[in-house]
């Protein structure tokens, strides 16, 4: 692909303690890059307490929801080359599975640029995740997907303690906590177990918890 003459930058949205920050400095850095190097930028950022929305930042900005409706009548109207999408947090790259895999960016010939929307489907599934990390050698720890309450203590009595219980999808570090044994629910693991749904669940995973390392795929 050529250098891009219009790039549409999916923002960071609503900014809470802990959440979305580090989007909007480092999208803020992305525009001002990409006005270095001549590139017309259309923003969609529906929070006007941000630096990406500051004057002079963006050439436009449309304070609309990021959302694969809007982001579609936007990219309908604006007709950009390409489109940066990992700059938004989590909201961001759930609009950008939804636009890939509904056939919008194809549709109207935008270029994802950066990361391909494929690599963010691979690595937020920790099935699949796993499954890459697998083919290159890298080790991870022992973990299980689960939907329910039952399929989470299954889980746990077959890795074994310690564990940590995590939600398939996190916002702002919350979600996820350790449990030693089975008369320990995991810190908040009640409320984690019984939010899983069966479209994304959540999983329980081999505590390393003092190793220095917290990981699990």
């Amino acid at each position: 692909m050529n250098k891009p003459n219009k790039v549409l930058i999916l923002g960071s949205g609503a900014l809470k303690i802990g959440e979305a920050g580090e989007f909007d400095y480092s999208g803020s850095q992305a525009l001002k890059a990409l006005k270095e190097e001549g590139i017309r930028i259309i923003l969609i950022n529906p929070n006007i307490a941000t630096v990406q929305t500051s004057d002079n930042i963006a050439d436009d900005v449309y304070f609309l929801p990021v959302t694969p409706f809007f982001v579609e009548e936007v990219i309908k109207k604006e007709k950009p080359d390409g489109i940066l999408v990992a700059f938004g947090g989590q909201t961001a790259l759930n609009c950008a599975v939804a636009l890939f895999r509904d056939g919008v960016f194809e549709k109207y010939n935008v270029k994802v640029l950066g990361t391909p929307v494929q690599s963010i489907i691979d690595t937020e599934d920790r099935d699949i995740f796993k499954e890459k990390l697998e083919q290159i050698g890298v080790l991870s720890a022992r973990s299980v997907a689960v939907t329910t309450m039952d399929d989470a203590l299954a889980a746990a009595e077959k890795i074994g303690f310690p564990i940590i219980v995590r939600a398939a999808f996190a916002l702002g570090g919350l979600g996820s906590g350790f449990a030693n044994n089975m008369d320990e629910p995991a810190d908040p693991g009640p409320e984690i177990l019984h939010d899983f749904r069966p479209d994304s669940g959540g999983r329980v995973a081999e505590g390393l918890e003092g190793s220095g390392v917290r990981s699990s795929a």
